[in-house]
């Protein structure tokens, strides 16, 4: 089975066990002959799949009463992964989305790492330090890193911690951030493992 998550700047693909990627503005899709079974939230590319036969949009199988019409795709399958909890995305932006009893309740977005590094950098060169994932938030900052990584880090911690108790991690800096939840679940494959999911469902192969 092929599938693909396709983001603004790439094309992500699973097979088997296999993870690769191409490049947004540089792939064509036509050249791959198997059946894909993708997600996709890239505007410009999403019109260029729906010609091509062997490509199947998941969304398209997707009940999506309970979400907002203009929520992201891949924030909705990683939703329909789970039944209770809260689900923390970290990538390119960071998502928060929180569902109980296998309905979505809602969610919020914050800038990823780089792009909240870039907003400080922006208001000051002097500003321009990388966050420090090991530092202590129950303590009150004394230099200028754990002050920038404490006002990021310490808000999304207190805020998810109040949504629900299992907290799921996804996204390629998961890693990073799963020092600060040091009880959450780390997947960095579970929106696959919806698309999975959803396909098993849908009985599309």
């Amino acid at each position: 089975m092929l599938l693909c998550d396709i983001g603004n700047t790439s094309y992500h693909f699973l097979q088997n066990e296999t993870e690769y990627k191409e490049d947004a503005k540089s792939f064509d899709p036509s050249s791959v002959v198997e059946k894909v079974f993708y997600i996709c939230v890239n505007p410009i590319i999403k019109p260029r799949l729906e010609k091509l036969q062997n490509w199947i949009d998941i969304a398209a199988f997707i009940d999506k009463t309970p979400y907002y019409a203009t929520m992201g795709i891949d924030r909705i399958v990683a939703c329909e992964y789970i039944t209770d909890g809260v689900i923390v995305d970290a990538g390119t932006a960071l998502t928060v989305d929180v569902v109980k009893e296998g309905l979505f309740q809602g969610g919020f977005i914050y800038p990823g790492i780089h792009a909240m590094q870039a907003c400080y950098t922006n208001i000051s060169s002097a500003l321009e330090y990388p966050f420090n994932f090991e530092l202590d938030l129950g303590k009150m900052p004394k230099n200028s890193t754990d002050a920038i990584s404490y006002g990021y880090l310490k808000t999304l911690k207190s805020e998810v911690d109040t949504l629900a108790e299992n907290v799921f991690l996804t996204g390629g800096d998961a890693r990073r951030f799963a020092k600060i939840f040091p009880n959450a679940v780390v997947d960095e494959r579970l929106l696959f493992k919806s698309m999975q999911k959803i396909i098993t469902k849908a009985k599309l192969c």
